[in-house]
């Protein structure tokens, strides 16, 4: 019996901490999302897209 309680009081444990789990999967995700976002705006910016193409045509005057 002493057992069954010791096996119970451990499973209503990691119960709790699943939750917690999929919660910061949940954060993580909204956050990578968020940032890929942000990432995306500033990378398709055209003051951006105008400097590396200046670095890719440097680069392919360079080489040859």
């Amino acid at each position: 019996m002493r057992v069954m309680a010791t096996v119970v009081r451990r499973w209503r444990g990691s119960a709790k901490e699943l939750g917690m789990s999929t919660a910061e999967y949940a954060v993580g995700t909204i956050a990578a999302a968020a940032f890929a976002g942000v990432l995306f705006k500033i990378v398709s910016s055209p003051e951006v897209k105008g400097l590396l193409l200046g670095i890719i045509k440097k680069a392919l005057s360079l080489a040859g």
